[in-house]
């Protein structure tokens, strides 16, 4: 191997490294508490050495959140591909998303820590591009098969969207206001109202 792959295999093992112990942190403090400090401090390397690698802690965390959208966009094609009908469709991947919410909280509080991402934010991130992709093509098939063919797929895709982060929203304040068959009830009811009203 020569020097320059091997500067540049220690130079993503370093980056690695970083996002590693951000992740451990967060885990361990939460958002909140990540700092460039902390991360240096637990991979043993200077804080410029962070620097090298991420302009700031918000690109830290960017890469978390592409990440996170990734794996929901993961989540979601598998419930997609386990229906054929648009409705079932979407009833799984309501389900998968609900799930991936509860099972990847330091994700989703990421993903979604400041509201809804907005449609510049969706253009500018391909994994969030392809999220909303993946959800308003299944909301189209949706509607070609309904009697409301003029219905706006754009328009469907945001309340569904709103519909789902407002549940899992609520529910992640307080999880244990409620039994967990009560949410489930809640987040079923609430699909398949969308589903009939396309």
């Amino acid at each position: 191997m020569g020097i320059l792959e091997r500067k540049l295999r220690q130079k993503e093992e370093v980056r690695e490294s970083i996002l590693t112990a951000a992740w451990q942190l967060v885990q361990e403090e939460g958002w909140s508490m990540l700092s460039i400090r902390k991360i240096a401090d637990a991979i043993e390397y200077s804080v410029p050495v962070i620097y090298s690698h991420f302009e700031n802690k918000d690109a830290i965390m960017q890469e978390f959140t592409k990440d996170g959208f990734r794996k929901l966009n993961t989540t979601l094609i598998q419930a997609q591909s386990s229906a054929n009908h648009p409705a079932e469709q979407l009833t799984a991947m309501a389900q998968a998303y609900w799930e991936f919410a509860f099972q990847n909280k330091e994700y989703y509080q990421l993903m979604y820590g400041l509201g809804m991402p907005t449609c510049e934010a969706a253009r500018q991130m391909p994994e969030l591009g392809n999220f909303v992709q993946l959800l308003q093509t299944t909301i189209k098939d949706l509607i070609a098969g309904s009697k409301a063919v003029d219905a706006d797929p754009f328009l469907k895709f945001h309340t569904f969207w709103s519909l789902l982060h407002g549940l899992v929203s609520i529910n992640m304040v307080d999880r244990t206001a409620c039994p967990d068959s009560l949410h489930q009830l809640v987040l079923q009811d609430a699909v398949r109202g969308f589903i009939k009203n396309v």
